[in-house]
């Protein structure tokens, strides 16, 4: 009995340290399911979502260029105005001063 008594104890902490690394590691990896088979249908519905995405970011691209050449003109036209109104300005005053050289 007194032979087993002075193994207890070192066997008790091989047995807790064994028990506590199995606890400590890592799962095995989850089986992996086979990649399931697509019917022709769901390919064609994917496909023409896909095709519609397409059309439909193609059409966005399109706006958006319009939209930013409208704004080049834009700025372009504005541009052409604020030099137009300059020089009108221009004359108005060149007028105006002509006529009070003139009054007086």
């Amino acid at each position: 009995m007194q032979y087993l008594s002075i193994y207890r104890k070192p066997l008790t902490i091989i047995l807790l340290s064994l028990l506590a690394s199995a606890c400590a590691s890592t799962p095995p990896p989850a089986p992996q399911t086979p990649a399931r088979i697509i019917s022709d249908e769901q390919m064609l519905r994917d496909s023409q979502g896909m095709a519609h995405l397409g059309n439909r970011w193609k059409s966005g691209k399109e706006l958006t260029e319009r939209g930013n050449n409208l704004v080049r003109e834009g700025q372009t036209k504005v541009e052409e105005g604020n030099r137009l109104i300059e020089e009108g300005s221009k004359i108005m005053r060149e007028s105006e001063e002509s006529y009070k050289n003139m009054k007086n």
